[in-house]
C-alpha cells in the first residue's frame, strides 16, 4: 500500500497541482448548517489547506491535523488563523466536546476509522457532525474522452496490482457502511457533486504525479496524452460528500 507520507515529499507540488474543491461542497455545508461563523472544526489530514482555507474563509474556527511536518509547515503559512497539529489522526491529542464539526477531505482512505471513530465521538459535541469527503478523478457517469480512454490504458499497462483495502473511490455505499459502523454516528445526507476542469499538459503531469498509486514515468506519459490530444483536456469529477451525525449513545 502507498504511503500517505508520500504527499510530504512533494508538498508544494501537492499544493499546486490538487484542484480547489467545488464552490457548490461549501454551498452544501452552509445548507445543511453544520458549517458556519464560530463553527469549530477540527480537520483531518489537512495536507497544505485546500479544504482548510475555504473553511476559515466561512468563518469557522479550525484546528488542523496533518502528519506532514513540510505539508503542516505549508499550511501554517497559508492559513495562518489555523492551529496546525503535527500528528497522526489516530494518536494527536483532541479535547473532549471541544468540536462541532470534524472534517476528512480526501484523506479518509488514509485512516484507521476503528481508531479515529470513537476518537471524533469524544471530540465532538453531542448533536456535532463529521463530514467526509474525496475527489474521484474521472467521473464513471461521463461519457469516456480521448483523455481517460489513454488514462485507462496507462493503468491497464501495470498489469494485475493488489487493490487499496477498504471501500474504492467510488463506492460510496462502501464508505457510507464503513462509518457507520459501531455505531459512533449515523448518517444525515449524501451528495455526488459533479464537476468540469481544463487542464494543459503540464498541470495533468504535476497533479498524476501526486496521486500516491501513479509513478513519475506514467505521470509524464499522461502529459504526453494531453499533447497529443491538442495540448488541453476537460477532465469531468465527481466529489461524494457524505455528512454523518454524532450518534448520542454508540451500539455496543
Amino acid at each position: 500500500m502507498p504511503d500517505p507520507m508520500h504527499f510530504d515529499g512533494m508538498a508544494d507540488l501537492y499544493d499546486r497541482a490538487r484542484p480547489p474543491y467545488p464552490d457548490a461542497l461549501w454551498e452544501r455545508l452552509r445548507a445543511l448548517g453544520v458549517l458556519g461563523p464560530g463553527t469549530r472544526v477540527v480537520e483531518l489530514g489537512a495536507g497544505s489547506g485546500l479544504a482548510t482555507a475555504p473553511l476559515v474563509a466561512a468563518g469557522a474556527r479550525v484546528t488542523a491535523v496533518e502528519p506532514g511536518p513540510a505539508l503542516a509547515d505549508l499550511l501554517r503559512r497559508r492559513v495562518p488563523e489555523t492551529t496546525v497539529l503535527v500528528g497522526t489522526a489516530e494518536s494527536v491529542p483532541l479535547d473532549d466536546a471541544a468540536f462541532d464539526l470534524a472534517v476528512v477531505a480526501t484523506a479518509v482512505h488514509w485512516l484507521d476509522l476503528d481508531v479515529v471513530l470513537p476518537r471524533l465521538h469524544r471530540a465532538l459535541v453531542p448533536g456535532g457532525h463529521l463530514a467526509v469527503w474525496r475527489h474521484v478523478f474521472g467521473d464513471p457517469a461521463a461519457a469516456p474522452t480521448p483523455f481517460r480512454e489513454r488514462v485507462a490504458g496507462i493503468v491497464r499497462a501495470r498489469g494485475d496490482v493488489p487493490p487499496r483495502p477498504g471501500p474504492t473511490e467510488v463506492d460510496t455505499a462502501g464508505w457510507v457502511a464503513r462509518l457507520t459502523a459501531g455505531g459512533w454516528f449515523a448518517l444525515r445526507a449524501v451528495e455526488e457533486l459533479r464537476w468540469s476542469v481544463g487542464l494543459d499538459a503540464e498541470q495533468v503531469r504535476d497533479l498524476f504525479t501526486t496521486f500516491s498509486e501513479w509513478s513519475a514515468e506514467e505521470a509524464d506519459a499522461a502529459g504526453r496524452a494531453v499533447l497529443d490530444l491538442g495540448g488541453r483536456v476537460t477532465e469531468h469529477y465527481l466529489t461524494p460528500l457524505l455528512v454523518l451525525g454524532r450518534a448520542e449513545v454508540p451500539d455496543r
